[in-house]
């Protein structure tokens, strides 16, 4: 027993040590953001490059995705607020055709940037699992907030970054 009760604490105290770390991601706050290219449902494309020079707000989501379809409800007040200011908004929808992503969209009326990755050729360079997924990045490419999952908090305290970096 005097053996095993010191492999217990070690073994619990390392469970403290991994609590709360996301293991699905697969970038931290401080990295470059992964360079991409997406296409839009316009049919144009859009790469991370010619999204340097703005605060990006980059999520990923899904049409099935009941978080995400909350999170969505509050974009267009964002998007409004930082209107004019250096400051760009792309979901990127994980997994959904065309057809799907069309259909939410008009049927929600979104008028902001989507696009599409239905093999998860951009997502997997962020993260492995869960949605909606929210990347924020600076003016010069590097990853400064990220979320998983909606929260209100967790919304409003990225709100909060972005006005900080805008400022």
């Amino acid at each position: 027993m005097k053996k095993v009760l010191p492999m217990i604490v070690i073994f619990l105290l390392s469970l403290g040590r991994t609590r709360g770390q996301d293991r699905s991601v697969l970038v931290k706050v401080g990295d470059d953001a992964p360079d991409f290219e997406v296409q839009l449902l316009d049919g144009k494309h859009v790469t991370a490059r010619e999204l340097r020079g703005k605060v990006l707000l980059l999520n990923f989501w899904a049409t099935w995705n009941p978080p995400s379809a909350e999170e969505f409800k509050r974009v267009p007040g964002i998007i409004k607020r930082f209107e004019g200011k250096a400051f760009a908004y792309l979901a990127i929808s994980r997994e959904d055709s065309r057809e799907q992503v069309a259909a939410f969209k008009e049927k929600y009326g979104y008028q902001f940037m989507m696009g599409l990755d239905p093999g998860r050729a951009v997502y997997s360079r962020f993260a492995t699992a869960s949605l909606p997924r929210d990347f924020v990045i600076n003016k010069e490419g590097k990853i400064v907030y990220m979320t998983n999952g909606f929260s209100e908090k967790g919304f409003s305290e990225m709100v909060r970054v972005i006005e900080r970096l805008l400022e």
